[in-house]
């Protein structure tokens, strides 16, 4: 028999009176529902007055003349697209900053798909987290953004590596991320001053940041005065560095010869079709990767716009542990943290 609200709240304070202090999953599990409600109703009620939450556990409100009861360690839940690459480093930064703030961080993936987004997040809200780190799967090319889930998240969220439109409900929550844009024109600086005037852009066409980096062409180009240039869309990620060394040699061919490729798979995958048309890197062409997540392991070493990855999972983690704790003065943060370029060998030239 379906219960009401009213009920639900009235057991769960049984509950708490039963106990004394209690975690939310095994709030749960007593009142027979799920987490997620329950964490909206305790949400609520802390509110009101009626309960006190503290780091994912629940009790009756304290008495100012108790001394204060000891917490438990705060849980951290990160939802990323994938492991593997790039948010790897941004993983680990997160996992110490946690670990040095005596906090404990659990990972969900949601596998690029975004109709998993939500579920993984409520299976990290059903695992007892007190706050959550989020990288949703948004995709550029539809211009969907699905945030009003987000929106109802009963604790504190920080987005990571996906700054919200400025249009959604999202833009009111916390961000932290690299600035692709800016990234994108550091590459395309360092290519003017080798004497490129052109400079043509590879990049894919199924994450966030391939969409910043896309924005961040256009816009480096305009600022900079190059020749603009077709993208050359790759629509099959991994799997057709010949189809995409055909393109650049045709641009080398009409007079590019300075390329930004996003990522670093499809540019060290170019290397041995690029050589099979007669085409060596710094020799012939100037390539600069995007990511910087294996570059240096090219041959020749890649040049490589480097989002500063490991230092967005810290900011992300010590922003969350300051919203978990309360900090009622803490205004909103969009956390733009900027790229540096590492050049290596293979843009030529005097510093390439």
């Amino acid at each position: 028999m379906t219960i009401t609200a009213e009920q639900r709240r009235a057991r769960i304070l049984d509950v708490v009176r039963e106990l004394g202090t209690v975690r939310v999953v095994d709030l749960a599990d007593r009142v027979g529902t799920a987490a997620v409600t329950v964490r909206r109703d305790v949400a609520a009620m802390a509110e009101a007055g009626l309960l006190y939450r503290s780091h994912g556990t629940v009790s009756l409100p304290r008495d100012s003349s108790a001394p204060d009861r000891p917490d438990r360690d705060r849980i951290i839940g990160m939802l990323v697209p994938t492991v593997g690459s790039y948010f790897d480093e941004i993983i680990a930064g997160a996992r110490t900053a946690a670990t040095a703030a005596g906090a404990r961080l659990v990972l969900g993936i949601s596998a690029y798909e975004s109709s998993d987004d939500r579920a993984q997040a409520e299976q990290l809200l059903e695992a007892g987290v007190d706050g959550l780190l989020l990288s949703p799967n948004w995709r550029p090319a539809t211009g969907a953004v699905d945030t009003a889930w987000i929106r109802e998240l009963p604790v504190p969220a920080v987005l990571v590596e996906r700054p919200a439109p400025a249009d959604s409900t999202a833009a009111e929550l916390d961000s932290v991320s690299s600035d692709h844009r800016h990234g994108v024109l550091l590459a395309l600086r360092h290519l003017l001053s080798l004497g490129h005037e052109s400079v043509a852009l590879a990049a894919r066409l199924d994450s966030w940041t391939a969409g910043q980096v896309r924005a961040g062409y256009q816009e480096g180009v305009r600022l900079l005065g190059l020749k603009p240039q077709p993208v050359l869309d790759i629509t099959r990620p991994g799997l057709d560095p010949d189809g995409l060394a055909a393109r650049i040699a045709e641009a080398v061919g009409q007079g590019v010869r300075a390329f930004l490729v996003h990522n670093d798979q499809e540019a060290i995958q170019l290397t041995p079709p690029l050589r099979a048309r007669g085409l060596r890197a710094p020799d012939d062409l100037a390539l600069i990767s995007y990511d910087d997540v294996f570059a240096a392991l090219a041959s020749p070493p890649l040049t490589a716009v480097s989002p500063p990855k490991h230092a967005v999972g810290t900011g992300a983690v010590e922003l969350i542990l300051r919203r978990i704790d309360g900090d009622s003065e803490l205004p909103i943060h969009h956390v733009q943290l900027l790229p540096k370029l590492k050049v290596r060998g293979s843009c030529g030239g005097t510093n390439g």
